[in-house]
């Protein structure tokens, strides 16, 4: 058989693009500013919030509960930020069509950018290893329960992500993508505050307010604070990346579309 007629090399399968495509994404996180300044912002507020607000000294005691208590919170705005470009960008710049011309399905594509974005949260979280070393040298903590709160707080930010990046796929606009996100994630967490119980026990049945409480990302991220990774708790977030997904998926699928 003559070398023209020899077959060429298999065309990557999806997962192989996808895989491809999610690297590319993360990439591109630390071509932008925008990566350093989440990463020195989250570093500097984590560590003032847990030593400063927190009141780590105060308390008498070595563990990161002041850490992991200013989470949520900061997650509420940070994270966001980095959701709202991702499909947000694609549609101002107009590159949005050259990505969905690509052999691979929108739910492919979706997955890759939020894969490449929960990754680089990850990084920054993994960052702060260093307020975790200073607790060990100053205590003895239970370096399970923190173990269990990087898991939770990981998967929290997951949840506010996917979040972030389903409502940047329905506008071209980077900061109408944030301040969507913004809104949607505090619904998400106020019902597990004490202000927004109180506010719900004086409209709401007590149970409907119980419920709408467990429903909230800080009741479940409680349980990983303590220390205790509860299956109903992993299945909440997954289940919020997983829905927020389906959605960002069909967003996506109404521009292949359009």
């Amino acid at each position: 058989m003559r070398a023209a007629d020899s077959p060429g090399p298999a065309p990557p399968g999806a997962f192989t693009l996808t895989l491809t495509l999610a690297k590319r994404e993360l990439a591109a996180y630390f071509l932008s500013p925008l990566a350093y300044v989440f990463i020195i912002a989250f570093l500097v507020l984590s560590a003032l919030l847990t030593f400063q607000l927190g009141g780590f000294f105060a308390r008498g005691q070595a563990d990161l509960v002041p850490f992991f208590d200013f989470h949520p919170w900061l997650y509420l705005v940070l994270v966001p930020a980095v959701g709202m470009r991702l499909w947000a960008e694609e549609r101002r710049s107009g590159t949005l069509e050259l990505l969905l011309s690509l052999p691979v399905t929108s739910g492919h594509l979706v997955v890759a950018k939020f894969a490449a974005g929960w990754v680089f949260l990850g990084l920054a979280l993994a960052l702060t290893a260093p307020i975790w070393i200073a607790v060990a040298y100053l205590g003895a903590p239970d370096h399970g329960a923190i173990l269990a709160g990087y898991l939770g707080s990981w998967l929290m930010a997951g949840g506010y992500l996917a979040v972030a990046a389903c409502l940047s796929a329905a506008t071209r606009n980077q900061v109408v993508a944030f301040v969507l996100a913004l809104a949607a994630c505090f619904v998400l967490l106020a019902g597990g505050s004490e202000v927004g119980q109180g506010l719900l026990s004086e409209i709401l049945p007590a149970g409907l307010t119980d419920a709408l409480s467990q429903l909230s990302v800080l009741s479940r991220f409680a349980g990983f604070q303590r220390g205790v990774v509860a299956l109903s708790d992993v299945v909440f977030f997954v289940s919020l990346i997983g829905c927020a997904l389906v959605a960002n998926t069909a967003l996506v699928e109404l521009q292949r579309d359009a």
